[in-house]
């Protein structure tokens, strides 16, 4: 491809067409004119066309771009070289963005407020509410209402939870008996203590109690982590995802009694130093909750020697001071970051739900737009041409799944929306890869006069259908309900998801039922396409 004709192909995502731009309602397949037979293909298909203006400045722009093509003798697509090079500088663009995400906002539980679980509470009501507009199922929609009710009388809860969480054999079970014993029965609140499943067991039954410890840590209003020595990466993994969900935590140093003094003191200070950024220093104690019984040896008047081992008192005092202070001071905070936890995640469920519906809803209306680019494209036979036909088709996609998701765009802005995407098909190489997939799944099959046109449409569906599930990635990743004027499109967020997406959907297995369908639907009494076994091998193209 010259300089001059990846320029021209380029500027046609970013023009302006908006005399071209007329809203309507959604298509049906019905309108795009799907052929029968070859001789009505095209005529049946612009008919279905010239229905959508929004499309046909697009369509007609590509066909002029044809016949401008038609008398280069130098026209070529990206050499291979090239298309790396892109698919290169995409990975490498994607690997320091993942890099560079911004970390959870990290608050100072000792000055939560009131208010900020209210403000979170309200937040997951108006969420629920759109489930309740949206969804209409009355049983998931009162079982979320009952959420809300109990995260909202959690606002006044007196009592307090501990969770108790570590590895296996580092003494959870002793400390709860040893504070149940000797610190609940002084504190005049109540004091609920609970163990969690040992971490890091490392079988597939393991993982599971791991997420379950993890989950009744985060339901917790304090967190005691208990650890034997220094800390293991994996234990300093789990104590940063805590840190991350703002839980309070007290980080335990038990079985003092098995290092020598000197020895208790270096691991202590190590604990200390290695937490500063997670924990105040007054946070890390250092305990024996079960010492190791001591010899005792008495000399008789006779003479004689009596020897016997005395059981050791636990030494928890540091430990109990703690959470004394921390309860003391503390407690209200405790509950009001529980209840705001608990908001966040209740809103973070009904997101879920209400995605859902949405996808269910958005899903149809891709496939029709896929099929509508695909009739388009097999009228221009010059291969990545039909990517302006696809960009101008996916402005109105983005104007459709943005009505669907509640995402206002001007007819501009669903343009350049449109046109970042095609742009960044051609640039990471998209366009090319996708055509050469679907080619080596087509090439055994037996198509005569419609195979480069039948190569390009089929190209262009699966672009379409690319845009539109990058559109529902980046939607969903949205708040669910954003007042008027608030919403602004991220275009570096909107290119991350294009390659997720590409990425989940470039396998084999899925272009060979993608192209199957294709084809019945864009020549339905052609063969489908059989695979060769040296083409099942392909996996990443």
């Amino acid at each position: 491809m010259t300089a001059n004709q990846k320029g021209l192909e380029e500027q046609t995502f970013s023009r302006k067409a908006e005399e071209n731009l007329v809203l309507s309602a959604s298509p049906r397949l019905s309108d795009v004119g799907i052929i029968q037979n070859p001789k009505s293909k095209i005529q049946n298909r612009m008919t279905g066309i010239l229905r959508r203006p929004i499309l046909v400045g697009g369509v007609g722009f590509s066909f002029l771009l044809w016949l401008w093509q038609s008398f280069d003798d130098m026209a070529g697509q990206m050499d291979e070289v090239g298309m790396l090079g892109a698919l290169a500088l995409g990975g490498f663009w994607l690997f320091r963005k993942k890099a560079a995400k911004a970390t959870s906002i990290q608050l100072d539980i000792s000055l939560f407020e009131r208010s900020t679980a209210e403000k979170a509470i309200a937040a997951s009501e108006l969420v629920i509410a759109q489930v309740e507009t949206e969804a209409a199922n009355a049983e998931e929609d009162a079982q979320l209402r009952q959420k809300v009710a109990q995260v909202t009388a959690a606002l006044d809860r007196k009592e307090i939870s501990l969770a108790v969480i570590g590895g296996k054999a580092t003494g959870k079970t002793t400390l709860i008996q040893a504070l149940q014993s000797s610190w609940v029965p002084q504190i005049k609140q109540t004091i609920h203590l609970k163990e969690t499943p040992p971490l890091f067991a490392g079988t597939e039954t393991g993982l599971a109690a791991e997420k379950d410890a993890l989950a009744v840590a985060r339901a917790s209003d304090l967190v005691l982590f208990v650890t034997n020595g220094d800390l293991t990466e994996p234990e300093f993994q789990i104590l940063q995802q805590l840190k991350a969900a703002n839980q309070r935590i007290v980080l335990v140093f038990n079985k003092e009694d098995q290092y020598l003094p000197e020895e208790r003191a270096i691991i202590l200070q190590q604990l200390q130093q290695r937490m500063l950024l997670i924990l105040e220093t007054d946070d890390t104690v250092a305990i024996a909750v079960s010492p190791k019984a001591i010899k005792v040896r008495q000399h008789q008047t006779d003479g004689t020697v009596q020897e016997w081992l005395e059981e050791s008192v636990p030494e928890i005092t540091a430990l109990t001071e703690r959470l004394g202070q921390i309860i003391a001071q503390q407690s209200q905070q405790l509950v009001w970051a529980t209840t705001w936890r608990a908001a966040i995640a209740l809103k973070a469920e009904a997101k879920t739900v209400l995605n859902g519906v949405r996808r269910d809803r958005a899903l149809p209306a891709i496939e029709q737009y896929q099929w509508i680019t695909a009739a388009t494209a097999l009228a221009n036979p010059i291969p990545a041409l039909d990517l302006v036909a696809t960009g101008a088709i996916n402005a109105q996609l983005v104007l459709d799944l943005g009505k669907i998701y509640h995402q206002k765009f001007s007819l501009e802005q669903a343009q350049d929306v449109a046109g970042t995407m095609g742009g960044l098909m051609l640039k990471l190489g998209l366009v090319e890869l996708s055509t050469q997939a679907i080619t080596t799944v087509l090439k055994s099959n037996a198509i005569t006069f419609v195979a480069g046109g039948l190569v390009q449409g089929v190209s262009a569906a699966y672009l379409t259908r690319l845009a539109g599930l990058s559109l529902i990635e980046y939607f969903q990743e949205l708040d669910a309900v954003i007042a008027e004027g608030e919403n602004g499109l991220k275009l570096d967020r909107l290119r991350e998801t294009l390659q997720k997406v590409f990425q989940q959907n470039q396998r084999i297995a899925f272009l060979q039922s993608f192209v199957k369908q294709a084809v019945g639907r864009l020549v339905p009494e052609a063969p489908g396409p059989q695979l060769t076994s040296s083409e099942t091998a392909v996996s990443h193209l």
